[in-house]
């Protein structure tokens, strides 16, 4: 037996309207969702470029040195006193990746709005307020054999998160007692699943 991966969805069905597509991948979602609480998502809508260029900025921020990424600690008054969370002056290329976020993620809500047979526009009315839409940019250290080396496992505290990975890798799925490797692959978004209180339908995974 093969081992185990993470589920695809192909979103072009819901770009070109093509109905019979979209049950397809509906079915595709509700299986992934119900077995892993994780999918990956390739033909989004979002240029491949566009991701790379707004994710740029990220890896030459951390590339200089420690002092000079000091500069941008956050205040010991802030809400979230960790990281580097100043934000630039003007950034086009993440301004204008950030304006994908809010259609896709509507999109990827309604879908598993249907998948969960809720009524119409009910994870909307649950998740309406988008003040709380963000985008966050983290860094890593590829996997290595170091236990110490990495994030703890986690669980995220809202609906939708979109997780996208570079080349490296490292990120893995909890599905039962195995954890299974998101693949890089260089061309889709990763989208993780989390419930809404009084699911028991679909998994909440951790990461």
């Amino acid at each position: 037996m093969g081992e185990a991966c993470i589920p695809t969805a192909d979103l072009s069905p819901f770009v070109r309207e093509d109905e019979d597509g979209k049950k397809k991948v509906m079915e595709a979602i509700t299986q992934a969702c119900s077995e892993y609480g994780f999918f990956q998502i390739v033909n989004h809508g979002v240029s491949l470029d566009l991701i790379k260029e707004a994710m740029q900025p990220s890896k030459t921020f951390f590339d200089y040195s420690d002092e000079e990424k000091s500069k941008s600690s956050p205040s010991t008054n802030a809400p979230l006193p960790a990281g580097y969370s100043k934000q630039p002056l003007h950034s086009p290329d993440k301004n204008e990746y950030f304006l994908f976020f809010p259609p896709d993620g509507l999109l990827l809500e309604s879908i598993i709005n249907e998948c969960l047979g809720l009524p119409t526009n009910f994870l909307k009315e649950f998740n309406h307020d988008r003040s709380w839409d963000f985008l966050l940019a983290l860094r890593y250290f590829p996997a290595s054999n170091n236990d110490n080396n990495g994030i703890t496992e986690h669980e995220d505290s809202n609906i939708l998160t979109f997780v996208i990975q570079d080349g490296v890798g490292s990120l893995q799925v909890l599905r039962n007692v195995e954890w299974i490797p998101a693949v890089p692959r260089g061309h889709y978004c990763g989208q993780w699943k989390r419930c809404y209180p009084g699911n028991s339908v679909f998994k909440c995974t951790k990461i």
